[in-house]
């Protein structure tokens, strides 16, 4: 459970934790109120950027220097998530692209996300990153990126099987804080 209030958003009686729908749950103990925190994942779009026969990977600012993932963002209001993952990568990367296989859905728990994933072809140009995001990017051989063991990396092992890749799943360095 994410615990992210301390008082009632409607009643500001502080919250509790109670028993709803078969979990514990952050929930107002005024019975004139009942809001209830369900805490629903986040949707997020993820593509697996194909270029050149390559695959595009970039580096989110603070991240380890070995750390690269896949092109990721929250899907908008009223959005379709084939519009979003493309719209996703154009403002990260500045590249034009068309979709390609939709690769399916997985749950990112640490993030409490549900992640939305598709293949991505792009289109040549010069890669333009969101520096308010991203530190860097990397283009890597299809038969060279080995996928990690959660989230975005599933989605990127589906890929690659698909191609006739078979690479064993790493995992990802962790933050200095978590090291300590």
């Amino acid at each position: 459970m994410t615990n992210t209030f301390n008082f009632c958003p409607k009643c500001a009686t502080p919250l509790t934790i109670q028993p709803h729908g078969g979990r514990d749950r952050q929930a107002c103990p005024n019975t004139e109120c009942g809001w209830v925190h369900w805490d629903n994942p986040t949707p997020v779009v993820a593509a697996v950027v194909e270029r050149n026969g390559n695959i595009l990977l970039v580096q989110s600012i603070g991240w380890p220097k070995e750390a690269y993932a896949l092109v990721t963002g929250f899907l908008e209001a009223g959005e379709e998530p084939s519009e979003a993952v493309l719209r996703e990568v154009k403002e990260e990367t500045g590249l034009d692209a068309e979709l390609g296989d939709f690769l399916g859905l997985w749950t990112f728990e640490r993030n409490n996300q549900l992640l939305i994933c598709y293949h991505v072809i792009a289109h040549e140009g010069e890669v333009v990153l969101e520096t308010a995001e991203l530190s860097d990017y990397k283009e890597v051989p299809m038969e060279q990126v080995r996928p990690w063991r959660a989230g975005t990396g599933h989605a990127l092992n589906k890929f690659l099987n698909s191609r006739g890749h078979f690479p064993e799943y790493f995992d990802w360095p962790r933050k200095k804080a978590e090291q300590e």
